[in-house]
């Protein structure tokens, strides 16, 4: 699986909330990936977070999800059908 687009959730821990900032910080820093959501936590002493990113990947298509926007190989964004 792709770790850019497969991947979207993130767990981080921390004994202080200060620590916790600077690990999402730092993996934001790292990684250059925007955070969707977050959820934080208090688990047994420790501030605990699971984080949403957003995803690489976007998928346009019909209602009925019979018809899929691409990018073909002009670079233009066309519609396909299954």
């Amino acid at each position: 699986m792709s770790e850019l687009n497969k991947h979207n959730v993130v767990y981080f821990e921390s004994v202080t909330m200060r620590g916790l900032y600077a690990a999402l910080d730092e993996w934001q820093q790292a990684k250059n990936h925007r955070f969707l959501s977050l959820s934080i936590q208090q688990d047994d002493g420790l501030f605990c977070c699971i984080a949403l990113t957003n995803p690489a990947e976007v998928v346009i298509t019909s209602a009925d999800g019979h018809n899929h926007a691409a990018v073909n190989r002009f670079g233009l964004l066309s519609v396909t059908s299954d």
